[in-house]
């Protein structure tokens, strides 16, 4: 099909194909601030307040010493394995070292490796966290942190210092529950 210069092959498909309307509206502009990521207020209250009854927890009781027994056991806990814990008979599947961690580094790191141990269905973990010989003050600090936060889980059965070979009183080895 030939076509003369004048003709405007634009003009010509307009033409054939008539009128049209659009398919869509045209879209609004958007907010020009835009919205907050929503957050989980409740939840982050809920946080603070349990760390804040932990930290009151802490202050409250008595302190351990560095070459204390740290040892708890639940109630449903048949005695039998509390002592094979006790004794380390117990296959270690993962172990955390607090070693040079602050107060506040040690509990996210110890709840983070606990979730992680449970996420693994891990039965018996190791915690190392010193005798706390160098601590301010003289209580270890590490040492009544683990403590005090493995006896507020619910999904820890039962912990006892290590035996001498894997860590003594600078360890505890913690028998988890399954999910």
């Amino acid at each position: 099909m030939s076509h003369s210069e004048d003709e405007d092959p634009a003009a010509l498909f307009r033409a054939a194909i008539g009128e049209v309307k659009p398919l869509r509206k045209p879209v609004a502009t958007p907010p020009s601030t835009p919205r907050p990521k929503p957050r989980a207020r409740m939840a982050e209250q809920d946080d603070a307040e349990a760390r804040g009854e932990f930290a009151q927890l802490l202050r409250s009781s008595s302190p351990l010493e560095a070459g204390d027994t740290a040892s708890y056991r639940r109630e449903n806990l048949p005695a039998r394995m509390f002592q094979r814990l006790k004794r380390g008979q117990y296959s270690v599947q993962d172990e955390l070292d607090l070693h040079g961690a602050t107060a506040a580094q040690a509990e996210n790191l110890l709840r983070q490796f606990l979730a992680d141990a449970h996420a693994h269905d891990h039965g018996c973990v190791r915690i190392i966290h010193g005798k706390g010989l160098q601590s301010d003050g003289g209580a270890p600090v590490l040492k009544n942190l683990v403590d005090r936060l493995l006896r507020q889980r619910n999904d820890v059965l039962a912990f006892h210092s290590a035996p001498p070979g894997q860590g003594g009183t600078g360890a505890v080895l913690v028998l988890l529950a399954n999910r």
